[in-house]
């Protein structure tokens, strides 16, 4: 998986994150990913089956992400807090 430059305008960043792979690989299915989009840390059908796979591997907090069925373009927001 590969990620392009984060972008920052102010307060605002943007980083794009090529999830080609995952894709291929988890259509239709819940992940768990590390903080780097670059690790599948879980994944199911069940949000929460996914979920704690990735707690058994040691992440408390892991991105959920539904991998669409069909290939089309996702934006997506994060908020760290």
């Amino acid at each position: 998986m590969e990620k392009t430059p984060i972008i920052q305008e102010g307060e605002t960043i943007i980083m794009y994150v090529d999830l080609t792979n995952i894709y291929k690989k988890y259509k239709g299915l819940w992940v768990a990913l590390n903080d780097e989009w670059n690790k599948v840390l879980g994944a199911d059908k069940d949000i929460k089956k996914a979920q704690q796979q990735a707690i058994k591997r040691g992440y408390r907090n892991p991105i959920m992400f539904k991998v669409p069925k069909k290939n089309m373009a996702y934006f997506g927001t994060s908020v760290n807090g």
